[in-house]
C-alpha cells in the first residue's frame, strides 16, 4: 500500500520583525507636528511655521523612503485596496485577523489619505506664507511689531488686491478643513488601532514606538 502523500503547509504571513526607525521617525514627528499646530500654535507665528516645514520634510522623507526603504517600508507593500479594507474590518468582527508585512488593508487607505490631507495642508500653508522660511517669518513680524512695515509692503507689490483676497481667502478655508480632516483621521486613526489591538490581542502602539513587531 503507497504512503500517504504529504504536502507542506503554506506559511502564514509574518510581520517583519522590526518597524525601521525611519517609518517610526515620520509616523511619531508628523503627529506631533500636527497635533501641536492644531491645538497648540497660533496659526502664521514662527512656531507653527517651523512645525508646517518640520512635517514636509518628514513627509518627504517618507515618500522617498516608500521607494528606497526596505520592503515593508515600500508603496508596493501597502497598495490602497478598499475592497481588502473592507474585507479586512469585517474580519475584526469575527476576531481573526490576517498578518501583513507592513500596514493592514484599512490602514493603508488611511495613510494614503492622511499623507493627501497633510500635503493639501502643506502646499496652502506654503502659499499663504508665500513661502517663507520660519526664519523670515520671525524677522517681517519682528519688524512689523518694532513699527517697520516694509515687509508687508514688500509682499503685497504686484499683486491684484481683489484676486488676491478671493484666493488667499479659498486658501485659508481649504487650510483649515484639510487639517480639521487631519484631526478626524487621526482620532479615526487611534480607534482603529485600539480595535485591532483587541481583535489580535497584541499592543499595536508598542512596536511603533520601539519596533519590535513580534511582542
Amino acid at each position: 500500500m503507497a504512503s500517504p502523500r504529504t504536502f507542506a503547509a503554506k506559511p502564514a504571513v509574518a510581520p517583519p520583525s522590526l518597524w525601521d526607525p525611519v517609518v517610526r521617525l515620520s509616523h511619531w514627528g508628523i503627529a506631533v507636528a500636527v497635533l501641536l499646530n492644531a491645538l497648540v500654535t497660533k496659526g502664521g507665528s514662527p512656531t507653527h511655521v517651523s512645525l508646517g516645514w518640520l512635517a514636509m520634510a518628514l513627509l518627504l522623507m517618507r515618500l522617498v523612503w516608500g521607494v528606497l526603504g526596505p520592503v515593508e517600508a515600500r508603496f508596493s507593500a501597502f497598495p490602497p485596496n478598499p475592497v481588502a479594507a473592507i474585507r479586512h474590518m469585517a474580519q475584526l468582527v469575527t476576531g481573526r485577523v490576517d498578518h501583513y508585512a507592513s500596514h493592514n488593508p484599512a490602514g493603508a487607505l488611511m495613510v494614503y489619505a492622511f499623507w493627501v490631507s497633510l500635503s493639501v495642508v502643506i502646499l496652502t500653508g506654503l502659499y499663504l506664507t508665500g513661502g517663507a522660511t520660519p526664519m523670515q517669518v520671525a524677522a517681517d513680524q519682528a519688524a512689523v511689531a518694532s513699527g517697520d512695515w516694509s515687509a508687508l509692503i514688500r509682499d503685497s507689490d504686484g499683486e491684484s488686491p481683489d484676486g488676491d483676497k478671493s484666493l488667499r481667502h479659498t486658501a485659508e478655508e481649504v487650510h483649515d478643513v484639510a487639517a480639521n480632516l487631519l484631526l478626524f483621521l487621526a482620532a479615526l486613526h487611534v480607534a482603529g488601532v485600539f480595535v485591532e489591538s483587541r481583535a489580535m490581542r497584541r499592543n499595536l502602539v508598542k512596536p511603533m514606538v520601539l519596533g519590535d513587531r513580534r511582542k
